[in-house]
């Protein structure tokens, strides 16, 4: 895909990896390990393979950022192990996004973005999760 042709995809870096701030284009829920990438590859298939965009990283936590709309994670509970990726008063997250091609080592797409405007169902990822327990940005696994 490339992102000059949809300009609501210019958050995309076209190399490389850059940090996007929470709140602006989207939000990010990150799940650590495993348990991430069966989240997500869960999500593809009740999905018909278009979750919404989903990164990943390969080294340390091997986290999984599911990219969410702007405002969604907030005023809902969380399950312990989820790291919710926001931004408010006080409060500011970064989130990283690498480049659909090229050398992004350590992030790439588990599922990149298809549509303007398309991102992971918040409601359908909080249900996969399971049940709620609310965590502040920040606050997740240590």
């Amino acid at each position: 895909m490339n992102t000059e042709s949809h300009p609501a995809l210019e958050w995309v870096p076209a190399t490389g990896v850059q940090l996007r701030k929470a709140g602006v284009q989207f939000d990010a829920v990150r799940l650590d390990g495993d348990r991430g990438r069966e989240v997500a590859d869960r999500l593809a298939r009740m999905t018909g393979g278009d979750p919404g965009p989903v990164v990943e990283s390969g080294s340390g936590r091997r986290c999984v950022y599911f990219l969410v709309a702007a405002g969604s994670t907030g005023h809902r509970g969380w399950p312990p192990e989820v790291t919710r990726l926001t931004s408010g008063p006080y409060r500011v997250c970064f989130i990283p996004v690498p480049a659909l091609q090229g050398q992004t080592w350590p992030l790439a797409w588990r599922y990149p973005p298809t549509a303007p405007g398309r991102f992971v169902h918040t409601l359908l990822l909080r249900s996969v999760l399971g049940e709620p327990d609310h965590r502040p940005c920040g606050e997740g696994l240590s």
